[in-house]
């Protein structure tokens, strides 16, 4: 398939359609999703919380919660543990968590049998290690956020974070990888400012989050890698036993 960048070991592309094609032909996948959940993710991976991601607007949610033991993530208009990433550092040691997300979780339960991590700015060089020792064939995916007809919205900070990722991978590029490395180094020495001054980053601090996109802006702060097992992010052992 012309789509799948398989003559290419460093693959990118965005959103479902991007996972459905690259998935099945790569070693591993990175889910980057960087004003939300993919940072989330790594924040509570950092304090060895073990994360559920679940499909947003579901009013099951709550059940699957309860099944799992788990804490459920509400809102991030009603305060406590959410998407929000700065809710998540005061999270208990070895919590466990159920995240619904319309994009990242969404996308982490479509990849199927391929191991896949979730990547942001915070952990961009812990997780292109993570994702190297299962294999030469990595994909990186940008969730990108909405339209409000529901379209795919490609986002500048996640098209940021995927490229640093990116950046942190040996092998052959596409140009697609190849383009997204550049977005990234192009401002490399700016990303809070280039964060806050995004679309999502506006929007963010409009409704009173101007800590997630700080949170978000810091490269490299976390090494931890959280990797999907059982349909669930952890940190635990995430570079072992790929397949």
């Amino acid at each position: 398939m012309v789509y799948d960048q398989r003559e290419y070991r460093v693959r990118f592309e965005w959103g479902p359609q991007g996972v459905a094609c690259l998935a099945p032909v790569s070693d591993a996948i990175v889910i980057v999703d960087v004003l939300s959940f993919s940072t989330a993710v790594c924040v509570a991976a950092a304090r060895e919380a073990t994360v559920f991601p679940y499909r947003w607007a579901d009013d099951t949610a709550a059940d699957y919660a309860r099944s799992k033991n788990a804490l459920l993530a509400g809102p991030r208009r009603e305060g406590g543990y959410s998407l929000s990433p700065r809710s998540l550092t005061g999270l208990p040691r070895g919590s466990r968590i159920v995240l619904p997300s319309p994009n990242g979780a969404t996308l982490s339960l479509a990849t199927g049998e391929t191991p896949t991590f979730a990547g942001c700015l915070r952990n961009a060089g812990a997780v292109a290690r993570a994702a190297r020792s299962c294999g030469p064939r990595i994909a990186v995916i940008a969730c990108g956020e909405r339209w409000p007809n529901g379209a795919l919205r490609p986002a500048l900070e996640d098209h940021v974070g995927a490229g640093a990722v990116l950046s942190r991978l040996g092998g052959t590029r596409s140009p697609e990888a190849a383009a997204a490395i550049g977005v990234f180094q192009s401002v490399a020495a700016h990303l809070p400012e280039t964060l806050r001054d995004s679309v999502s980053g506006k929007e963010l601090i409009g409704r009173g989050f101007e800590n997630d996109v700080a949170v978000a802006s810091e490269l490299d702060s976390d090494s931890v890698a959280p990797r999907l097992r059982a349909l669930a992010y952890s940190a635990k052992c995430s570079t072992t036993a790929c397949r």
